[in-house]
C-alpha cells in the first residue's frame, strides 16, 4: 500500500477523533451548566420534600448536597442512601440514579439512567418515579 493512502487515512482519523473528542467536551459542558440548574430548581427541593414525607411516616432520611449530587440518605445507616448525580462520561450525558444498601455484610447498589433525556429537560416527574420506585426497600417492615 502507498505511504501517502496510510498516513492520509491516519491522518484522517486523528482529525475525526479530535473534532469528536471537541464536541463530546462541548456537549458535557452544557449538560454540566444544566445539571447545576437541575439540582438546584428540582431534585434538591424534590428531594427535601420526600425526606419531610418519609420522616411523617417515621422514616428518618436526610438530604445531603455533596459536590455535585444529592442523596437521600437514612438516618440509620450512611450505607443506604438513593443518590442522584451526573454521568457525563457518554457521549450524550445523563442523570443516573444510584441506590445502595446495606443487608449485614452485603451491599447492593445498582445504577440506572432517571430518563432519556438531557439534564435541563428532566422534570419534577422524572425524578419523583425514580425515587418511589426505589425507596421500596427501604420503607417496608
Amino acid at each position: 500500500m502507498e505511504i501517502s493512502v496510510v498516513k492520509k487515512r491516519i491522518v484522517g482519523t486523528i482529525d475525526a477523533a479530535r473534532r469528536a473528542a471537541a464536541d463530546r467536551r462541548i456537549r458535557a459542558d452544557q449538560a454540566g451548566r444544566e445539571y447545576e440548574q437541575f439540582l438546584e430548581q428540582t431534585a434538591v427541593p424534590l428531594l427535601r420534600q420526600v425526606a419531610g414525607v418519609l420522616r411523617a411516616e417515621g422514616f428518618a432520611f436526610t438530604v445531603f448536597t455533596p459536590g455535585g449530587s444529592v442523596r437521600l440518605m437514612s438516618d440509620r445507616s450512611s450505607d443506604d442512601y438513593i443518590e442522584l448525580l451526573l454521568d457525563a462520561t457518554h457521549d450524550a450525558p445523563r442523570v443516573v440514579g444510584r441506590t445502595r444498601r446495606a443487608r449485614g455484610r452485603r451491599v447492593l447498589e445498582t445504577e440506572r439512567s432517571i430518563a432519556d433525556r438531557t439534564p435541563g429537560a428532566l422534570t419534577e416527574e422524572d425524578v419523583l418515579e425514580f425515587v418511589a420506585a426505589e425507596l421500596g426497600p427501604y420503607v417496608e417492615k
